[in-house]
């Protein structure tokens, strides 16, 4: 195949891809108030983290045509008036308490199901998604001034400090009755898009001291012969680059490092691959072309086994060091799109040349392990029957980063996060 026509068959199927993984936010979600399933299932809750995902899909839908811009006007209101309006106070059955939100809300009623916590991450992501339609909805009319509005009060109102509970870092979050858990954010995690966000806030900000304490909990780590700061599952290496370009901007620690987040996930990935080439625990399918271990559903704790291996359920699994159990998850490689489209693009038509979309409304299966026989002689034996939103939305938006910059272009404009990101230590570059 020449360079024109791979280039074409590239577009075609990424186009592909993008549209049936958006359309989970249009099709799994109750357009009355806004919310997200966090899985394509009858009796699924409401993810805040997917519904974060689905505010930043929504313009990249209008950009791309897949939904009007009147349409994402009307979604995105219904949301931003929910979570503004919704009950907000310490009773167990509420939706939030002090600018947070519980991880988990009624499809319909939006209260706090499954007796989860408010969570500081999920409500990160959920503001991530809510500056984002503040910042694409610019125009001199009265909705989108209402989508401002609401954007921009809904951010004041998180209460940053109160969720550090007396330290330095920020908790996990907080159950009503039982007071904070007791984790907190350190150690590399996902959590950067919260620091920044936390930091950036013109009402309860944290202070640089709280970042430089993350900081400090870094792990730097040579595997493969590849330096980085370490996490073993691949999501953590992209959730917070959907909203922010990491591109040649350095905090204190990544200067020490010569090095920036854009490179250290560009290399994270690098090491999925090569994990997957060198295949020390003999997984089925591993290779060059087939590699992604993440935070992912599993086989779970079946009866029949494979070589006496054990399998597991939801796990947020890692490269090298494991949890791992032969599961792969497309998604995970997909996301990895803009920082290494040189392995990701061959990956992703390894798995289109799969049969890993049959029967599949959003594009690929959340995840699969070809080391469990199939019955019926296929390459993967077990396949998750679900789709999940917080799977769905990275694909959908870091495809769009890949293709043109957008959601970065538009986040640069957001005071939040180029406040945040100074108040951090970052420079160089765009900032």
């Amino acid at each position: 195949m020449d360079a024109s026509n791979e280039h074409a068959l590239n577009d075609e199927l990424l186009q592909d891809i993008q549209r049936l993984s958006f359309e989970y936010f249009l099709n799994e979600a109750n357009p009355a108030n806004g919310l997200v399933a966090d899985r394509n299932t009858p009796t699924s809750p409401a993810s805040i983290a997917a519904v974060g995902l689905a505010l930043s899909s929504y313009p990249v839908g209008v950009e791309r045509g897949f939904m009007t811009r009147d349409a994402a006007i009307e979604r995105t209101l219904a949301t931003l008036r929910f979570f503004w309006n919704a009950p907000h106070g310490p009773e167990p059955d509420a939706t939030g308490y002090r600018g947070f939100y519980y991880h988990f809300l009624d499809m319909k009623t939006g209260r706090r199901v499954w007796n989860c916590e408010l969570s500081t991450i999920d409500t990160a992501l959920l503001l991530a998604g809510v500056l984002a339609a503040g910042a694409y909805f610019d125009e001199d009319d009265e909705l989108e001034l209402e989508i401002r509005q609401l954007a921009d009060a809904l951010y004041r109102r998180a209460d940053w400090r109160w969720a550090q509970n007396g330290g330095a870092t920020v908790t996990h979050g907080w159950r009503p009755g039982k007071g904070f858990l007791r984790y907190r954010w350190e150690g590399f995690d996902e959590a950067l898009i919260l620091y920044v966000l936390g930091l950036g806030s013109p009402t309860h900000s944290l202070t640089p001291e709280s970042y430089a304490a993350w900081l400090s909990t870094y792990k730097w780590k040579t595997i493969y012969g590849r330096e980085m700061v370490y996490a073993g599952p691949l999501f953590i290496h992209q959730f917070s680059h959907i909203w922010i370009d990491f591109r040649d901007i350095r905090d204190a620690f990544m200067r020490d490092h010569d090095l920036d987040y854009f490179e250290n996930s560009r290399q994270a990935t690098y090491l999925q691959r090569d994990y997957a080439i060198r295949n020390p625990r003999g997984f089925a399918g591993y290779g060059e072309n087939c590699w992604g271990v993440t935070a992912s559903d599993g086989p779970g704790p079946i009866a029949r086994r494979a070589d006496g291996r054990r399998f597991f359920g939801y796990l947020a699994r890692g490269a090298p060091f494991g949890p791992d159990d032969g599961t792969l998850s497309p998604w995970a490689a997909i996301a990895s799109l803009p920082f290494a489209p040189e392995i990701v693009l061959p990956a992703l038509r390894h798995f289109h040349e799969m049969d890993l979309r049959d029967g599949n409304s959003y594009g690929f299966t959340a995840s699969f392990n070809p080391t469990i026989a199939a019955d019926d002689g296929r390459a993967c034996g077990w396949v998750s029957p679900d789709h999940v939103g917080i799977n769905q939305g990275p694909i959908a938006l870091m495809i769009e980063n890949y293709r043109s910059d957008f959601l970065w272009r538009l986040m640069r404009r957001v005071p939040a996060i180029t406040t945040g990101l100074r108040r951090a230590g970052f420079s160089g570059g765009w900032l």
